[in-house]
């Protein structure tokens, strides 16, 4: 299932429409602007840099993440394929495709900006090194957990201890970042815990 994403950048607010992007303004709520597009967008993300916070990529893929001090961002997308794009470059600067991946509708960068965490479609988080040039990292698979078919959305501890994610079935999930094992889980939702967040001052 499809659910319609948005970006806040400074001021602003772009949202997906069906054929289109609204370009609006947070401050007086009013529509700046409007994009037609070919394709059904699912994802958008304004570009995080201070001076580029006018600018965004949307497009019809499963996830996108900027990295590499938002000089790149990486896009995801149905053929199970990963892609990596230079920022004003229309043209894929890395393409991943290894018969061992599997379908990866959301993905994380880590605070330290060095690990790139992937929700898996066979039940696993798996982790790229963006700094070794999006080496896929085998041994360091988290599992456990069990997402059927959502996007459920991994994330880290601000100080890199823990790799944390919700599941279908409404658990949240807490791994130990070195080992790999886990730490502990409980229930957090009745429904599909898609969505989590570590605090970053209350570590």
């Amino acid at each position: 299932m499809r659910t319609v994403d948005y970006a806040i950048g400074r001021n602003s607010l772009a949202v997906l429409m069906t054929d289109s992007i609204n370009f609006g303004d947070t401050e007086t709520g009013q529509c700046k602007a409007r994009f037609t597009i070919k394709k059904v967008p699912y994802c958008i993300r304004f570009n995080p840099n201070e001076d580029k916070q006018h600018l965004f990529v949307a497009g019809a893929v499963n996830a996108l993440e900027f990295v590499d001090q938002n000089r790149r961002f990486v896009s995801t997308s149905d053929d199970k394929s990963m892609r990596v794009w230079e920022w004003g470059i229309p043209v894929d600067f890395k393409y991943i495709a290894d018969p061992s991946m599997h379908f990866m509708p959301a993905i994380k960068l880590s605070p330290n900006g060095k690990w790139l965490a992937c929700q898996s479609m066979d039940n696993k988080i798996c982790i790229l090194n963006v700094l070794n040039r999006f080496k896929y990292m085998r041994k360091k698979l988290f599992t456990g957990h069990m997402v059927a078919d959502y996007g459920c959305l991994p994330g880290f501890s601000p100080d890199m201890s823990y790799v944390i994610s919700g599941d279908a079935d409404g658990k949240l999930y807490v791994w130990d970042w070195k080992t790999t094992k886990l730490y502990t889980k409980f229930k957090a939702h009745d429904d599909v815990c898609a969505t989590l967040l570590w605090h970053p001052h209350e570590t």
